[in-house]
């Protein structure tokens, strides 16, 4: 390897509020010989505001496996390289993995340039304890995948935070409702913008206050839920519960094993027993 590698900058964008930007972030993009970003178009308004030439190149999903060794070729050549979303931080939930992965396999420092993203945002003003949370990324789009991917969260006391579209967000209040019952939520919208909005409470309530509304705006969604001591004799009423709403017999077992702290194998023999009996 050169002496004269170029360095790889993972530079914070705004995600929404152009005052967000860092002065560091200002001054790499600046001096670095090429920024690649997620939509050059969008990059360019940015570059624009802050009079900054630098020269672009695109750098999204469905070109980043072919694109990510050109970048690496320039990196030993010697330019350093600024990496940019279209907003927050690259490489959560954006593309920014495969560059970065291959430029530390290939000995190319790697430097971050920290600054907005919606993740912390939405997280520091949730008024939760924050010693734990998992970042779960964006939701599925179906109602039915979204269901399996919530019945992982049931039992358990934890913040979850996750991405969500403003077309789906309604269904998937009801969704949360139907496999985690009425636990807390937190959506925040338009986070640093004009019109931000953020809404908490219990699922119910969210979903009534936006039900006849029309939202825009990337959502930002966190879910907590707790662990409830529960009476044996709700364990019948929740196993019919999942399994009316479609979840198979080891999915119900897991999810209620895990509710109720107790081995899965007597939950699938319970659960199995109630199938047969309405017959499901």
């Amino acid at each position: 390897m050169s002496l004269d590698t170029g360095t790889l900058y993972v530079v914070a964008t705004p995600i929404g509020n152009m005052e967000d930007i860092t002065f560091r972030a200002l001054r790499i993009l600046k001096e670095v010989s090429l920024i690649a970003a997620e939509d050059t178009r969008h990059t360019k308004k940015l570059l624009t505001h802050f009079g900054i030439a630098t020269q672009l190149t695109s750098y999204f999903e469905h070109n980043e496996k072919e694109k990510a060794p050109q970048l690496i070729g320039k990196l030993k050549e010697g330019a350093n390289i600024a990496l940019v979303s279209d907003a927050g931080t690259p490489g959560i939930s954006d593309p920014g993995y495969r560059l970065i992965k291959l430029a530390v396999e290939n000995a190319i420092p790697v430097v971050a340039v920290p600054g907005p993203s919606a993740l912390i945002s939405i997280l520091s003003v949730s008024g939760l304890p924050l010693d734990e949370f998992t970042f779960k990324g964006f939701l599925p789009s179906s109602s039915w995948q979204r269901k399996k991917f919530l019945l992982d969260f049931k039992g358990t006391e934890h913040t979850y935070v996750m991405y969500d579209s403003p077309r789906r967000i309604k269904e998937t209040l009801e969704d949360i409702l139907e496999v985690l019952g009425d636990v807390e939520v937190i959506i925040g919208r338009e986070l640093t913008k004009l019109h931000e909005e953020v809404m908490r409470g219990k699922a119910s309530s969210v979903l009534e206050s936006v039900r006849d509304r029309e939202l825009k705006g990337e959502i930002a969604l966190i879910i907590r839920t707790e662990k409830e001591q529960k009476e044996e004799a709700s364990l019948d009423k929740e196993i019919e519960n999942l399994l009316r709403s479609g979840f198979k017999l080891n999915e119900v077992a897991k999810a209620i094993a895990q509710q109720f702290n107790i081995p899965k194998g007597e939950v699938y023999k319970e659960a199995l027993r109630i199938k047969e009996a309405l017959n499901l």
